[in-house]
Order: structure tokens, then sequence, then C-alpha cells
């Protein structure tokens, strides 16, 4: 549809500049007019406004100057009406796609704010909308906006500024995750993202070594450094080849058929609030996921747990199991 919209556009440009190309060509040699003179007859003569020609015409230069009215007259109208559709219609489907996504994005409560829509916030994005998480995405560019998915929420603005924060529901956001690629930029909107709302979790990139602390010092609850684990990453397939390629063949992504690894709060695992041992959860037997992970309400992790360690409240299970088991385990405590 774009593109025919598009081809109707540069033919009507193509047709405006052709009968103008033509009457001012034919108004140059039919009378030997001068350009200005050429061009001045093209004009009032397209547009009708009933001014007198520079020299009395022929029958022959009558003849010319009705077929170039008429012609002349449903080209350029055609043209005219082409662009000013197209011009139209571009400012009110953008409106319309705007007052859309504003009203989504006034009932959202504990969704996710991602600041920059560049490779980083892309990947951030995928991975949201594969967990069918609500989030809205903040960047400056308004050709983004232009050509992104239709079920993605998006404002156009500067995400240093509160403002532009507050319309993307901070107040009532869950987390504020700073994919920038300036380091400054990400600082900023940290320091921000913690005053309008204390207990946001916030998660930034870095670039710089020296602006881990920084970030961290502002509010940041995770700061992650993308180039570091590149090169960490490329290291490992040196050192320990094979347990990498294990690891990068366990999937997080969130899609049904391919997931491997998922997490469980302890209200879900105990809805009766009755703190339970591993064992007593008998979660292997009941779904086939085996506990790889604990993470205890005050932060701390705990790798391969004993099946005698009693869960907390608040504490959370991490397990790993086969995309059939991990949906098992989903169906059997509606994660």
């Amino acid at each position: 549809m774009r593109k025919l919209i598009d081809s109707r556009i540069k033919l009507a440009v193509f047709l405006i500049i052709l009968v103008f190309t033509i009457g001012v060509v034919g108004f140059r040699y039919l009378y030997n007019h001068s350009w200005v003179d050429a061009l001045y007859m093209t004009i009032i003569t397209i547009s009708t406004v009933g001014y007198g020609e520079v020299q009395p015409m022929d029958a022959y230069g009558k003849l010319f100057t009705s077929v170039f009215i008429i012609s002349g007259l449903f080209i350029v109208g055609f043209g005219l009406s082409t662009i000013t559709e197209h011009i139209l219609n571009k400012n009110n489907i953008g409106n319309l796609k705007r007052n859309k996504m504003k009203k989504r994005i006034d009932s959202f409560k504990d969704h996710i704010i991602v600041c920059g829509y560049g490779k980083n916030g892309k990947e951030a994005v995928q991975k949201l909308k594969n967990y069918s998480k609500d989030f809205v995405i903040i960047d400056d560019n308004e050709d983004v906006f232009n050509n992104i998915e239709e079920d993605h929420n998006f404002i156009v603005g500067n995400a240093t500024e509160d403002e532009v924060l507050l319309a993307a529901g901070i107040d009532r956001a869950s987390t504020l995750i700073c994919a920038l690629p300036r380091d400054a930029d990400n600082l900023f909107i940290v320091l921000s993202g913690r005053q309008l709302k204390n207990n946001l979790k916030i998660i930034s990139r870095a670039t710089e070594e020296n602006s881990y602390k920084k970030l961290k010092l502002a509010g940041a609850d995770n700061v992650i450094m993308p180039d570091r684990i590149g090169g960490s990453h490329m290291a490992s397939l040196v050192v320990v080849p094979d347990l990498v390629e294990f690891l990068d063949n366990l999937s997080v992504s969130g899609r049904h058929d391919s997931i491997n690894v998922e997490q469980i709060s302890f209200s879900k695992v105990c809805p009766d609030g009755r703190e339970k041992t591993i064992a007593e959860t008998d979660i292997r037997k009941r779904t086939g996921c085996s506990i790889i992970g604990y993470k205890s309400p005050s932060g701390s992790y705990i790798v391969n747990p004993e099946p005698s360690l009693r869960l907390e409240k608040e504490s959370k299970l991490i397990l790993i199991g086969r995309p059939e088991q991990i949906e098992s385990l989903k169906k059997y405590y509606s994660v």
C-alpha cells in the first residue's frame, strides 16, 4: 500500500513537471516568446486567471492553447489532489496512530520503558515482546515512529526530559531500560528515573569502563556493558568451547517451542504462603524441570541448591528443562 501511494505521488509530480515543460516550450517556439513570457503564458493558461495574452494568437495558437488548457486542468488537478490527499492522510494517520498509542500507554501499569531504539533497544523490545510484556519505546527519531510495528507503543521525544518520561507512564512503570548510545544520556535518564519513582527497577547499558560506577551511584540496579560481554564470550569459546555452545543453546527467548530456562516466584510455588523445602515442592516429579538456582529475598544467589533448602517468602527459583517440561511448569503453576 505504501509503495502504491509513493508511486502515485511520483506520477503526479512527473505529470505536473511534464505539462509545465510542454507549455513553456510550446509558447516559446510557437510564438517566439522569451522564456519568461513563455512561463508566464503557461501559468496563466493552466490557472485560467484570464489575464491578456502577451501577443495575439493565430488559429494554430488558439488550438494549441485550447488543448493545453483542457489537458493541463486535468493533469494539474490530478497532481495537486493526489499530493494534497497524501499530505492530509499522512498527518491524519500519524495523529490517529499517536492517539491510539497514548490511550494504550495511559492504561498500562507495571510496564517497561525502553529508552532508545537502536541495536540494544530493539533486542530488548524483541525479548519483552516474546514474553508478552507491556512496554513503551522512547526515541527522538520520527522516522522510527513512522516505520515501527503496529503493536509497538512509541513516544517521539528526548528521554532525558522528565515530561517525556512522564508521558511514557514512568510513575506507573516497573522497569526503566536505558539503551541510548551515549553514557552521559543514560546517566541523566537514570538520575531522572530514580527521582521520579524511587522503587523503579533501572537497567542501563554502558560503553566506557568508568561509566559503570557512575551509573550505579546514580541509581541503576544493573549496568550492562555489551562490548565486555561480547569479548568475554569470544574468549570463552576458545577456552571452554563446548560449555559455551551448550549455554548458547539454552533459550530464554520466551518462545514456547524453544525456551529451556525459566524463573518462578515463591507465591506461585507456595500459593498458600507456607514456606516449604525444595524437596517438599516436588517440582521435578510434577513438571520434569530441575532447580538450578535460588534467589533469596535479600538478592543473594545459590547455585544448585540442596533439596533441604527452605524457600522464603519473596524468593525465586530458577529452573531448567526441555521446552515441553518448561511448558508443563507454566501450566502447572500458571506462570
